[in-house]
């Protein structure tokens, strides 16, 4: 057998790097996507503002009826500030936070509103975990700690959120500092 063929072999045999199946040291110990909460979906924000501008306008014809025109214009105001305050908060909606933990890397990418991506990569080994607690809150603040770098994570959760998240991301590091398993 010529020896191309045997190279070729053996590499569809055991993939490009030698190693039978997925690499371990790329294994996904802990993924997570951290968004703002709102309470409020566009189909319920139509409705809202469907209602609001109904009653702002029967509520502002009978001021026009009666000679009181500017009232009107006030009351179309509110209407437009209203509707400007809920775009800025669904634009807000659009930042989001990236965590990723492998065996040999933690992933954290923060992402804005206006899509500004920022990414910090730290060693699992290296990384401490955080938390400020305040006795009548619960957890106010998780951040990543290594080598003099600091960043904040999980701002968009409640405490008990937070609780849970630190809990999972805890163990995931001490899994990714076990290093990876081969076999």
């Amino acid at each position: 057998m010529p020896r191309e063929k045997t190279v070729m072999a053996l590499v569809g045999e055991f993939g490009p790097n030698g190693s039978v199946g997925p690499d371990p040291a790329q294994e996904r110990l802990f993924e997570a996507r951290i968004v703002p909460h709102r309470s409020l979906s566009r189909r319920g924000f139509r409705a809202l503002m469907t209602g609001f501008t109904a009653v702002s306008l029967a509520s502002a014809i009978p001021f026009v009826l009666l000679g009181a025109w500017p009232v009107a214009g006030f009351v179309g105001l509110d209407v437009a500030i209203l509707y400007l305050a809920f775009r800025a908060s669904f634009r807000s909606a659009r930042a989001y936070e990236d965590i990723l933990v492998t065996p040999l890397e933690l992933l954290l990418a923060k992402v804005t509103p206006t899509g500004e991506r920022s990414e910090w990569r730290f060693h699992p080994a290296w990384v401490r975990l955080d938390r400020q607690e305040h006795e009548e809150f619960g957890l106010q603040r998780l951040s990543l700690h290594s080598r003099g770098r600091s960043v904040e994570v999980a701002r968009f959760l409640g405490p008990d959120e937070k609780a849970s998240f630190a809990s999972n991301l805890t163990s995931a590091l001490s899994q990714a500092r076990q290093g990876p398993r081969f076999s």
